[in-house]
């Protein structure tokens, strides 16, 4: 099991980073990636803090999740010669400097501003290239998080990460399934960690109408990813709604956020499995998350053609839609009847 060496989850505490570091791993030098308006939020204080705890940096600009553009980084990024490498960002900078870290065989560590999906503490990354779904990269070393970054970012970012965690409830019986069916390895532990970090958040949505707890949120997608680091795989947070995801991805790249995609297909593929899909719907709505196809541009077409796709794109993996012969009339059927259409 490759795990966080230390989670930090503090309030106004970026300017602690340096010491953070220091304590992680003593670094001389780190290499930053970043988006532009990130970098114009932090830069000031995380530059100052690295300063102050004798860091030297370079900070580097991330504009894509895209294989070319994190190839083009990993260049500039060996040239920095540096000991640890930092994403600090959204779900894009963390996952490209996740992978460069994997590639260089440097240590990793993420800074989220933004709560959209379990990224921030899984060993796994999405990238836009041939392959349209996770691949496992390294875990971070440490996790720092200042929940008052987050509290400022767009609502919707926060929305999303509730729809990754809501996509625990199906993976985790789609990985049962695949136990009893095909007797794949079922880790209990990881599959229970990966539940309760989505039951926490639903027992607690009904709260979120007024004021998310967005301490609450990033800590369970921090437990999702854990989940993963201990399964070895992405198992207990992913099944057949992240291939839905995926599938969108690749008939129609852009079309909503990650989160939002996985928090729809869990409403369908929950429906398929004999869940109670409405009680998804219902935590979904309560965050202000997205619960049907029209709210993020995703046309009638394109998700029946999803579903019918989702599981090609990774036939070894057995889920719900390994036993079922999905037609363009059934995902019409199935969307329809939650609601989703």
């Amino acid at each position: 099991m490759e795990l966080p060496r230390q989670i930090v989850v503090g309030e106004k505490n970026i300017g602690e980073i340096g010491n953070f570091l220091r304590g992680l791993s003593d670094p001389a030098k780190i290499s930053l990636v970043s988006g532009d308006q990130v970098r114009r939020i932090t830069h000031e204080k995380v530059s100052r803090s690295l300063a102050g705890s004798k860091i030297r940096s370079v900070w580097h600009r991330c504009t894509s999740n895209d294989v070319d553009s994190a190839e083009k980084t990993l260049l500039e990024i060996k040239r920095d010669v540096s000991d640890l490498i930092v994403g600090i960002g959204g779900g894009r900078s963390v996952d490209i400097a996740k992978m460069i870290a994997f590639k260089l065989k440097r240590p990793f560590v993420s800074v989220p501003t933004s709560a959209s999906h379990d990224g921030i503490a899984s060993p796994f990354v999405s990238l836009r290239g041939d392959k349209p779904y996770s691949i496992i990269a390294t875990a971070p070393l440490g996790v720092f998080v200042d929940i008052e970054i987050l509290k400022k970012a767009p609502h919707r970012l926060l929305a999303s990460g509730c729809g990754d965690l809501m996509a625990k409830v199906t993976a985790v019986r789609d990985w049962e399934l695949a136990r009893d069916k095909v007797g794949e390895y079922f880790g209990t532990y990881a599959a229970n960690l990966a539940s309760m970090s989505a039951k926490i958040v639903i027992d607690n949505s009904k709260n979120f109408k007024k004021r998310p707890d967005v301490r609450m949120i990033v800590e369970a997608l921090i437990s999702s990813g854990v989940a993963a680091c201990i399964a070895g795989s992405s198992r207990p947070c992913s099944g057949a709604e992240h291939l839905f995801s995926h599938a969108v991805d690749y008939l129609h790249p852009g079309i909503g956020l990650h989160g939002e995609k996985c928090g729809i297909g869990a409403i369908l593929i929950a429906k398929l499995q004999g869940q109670d899909w409405k009680k998804i719907i219902q935590m979904l709505k309560n965050v202000g998350a997205p619960t049907t196809a029209r709210e993020i541009g995703l046309q009638p077409e394109i998700l029946a053609e999803a579903l019918c796709i989702a599981q090609s794109l990774r036939p070894e993996r057995y889920t719900i839609l390994s036993e079922i012969k999905m037609t363009r009339q059934k995902a019409l059927v199935l969307a329809k009847s939650t609601g989703v259409l």
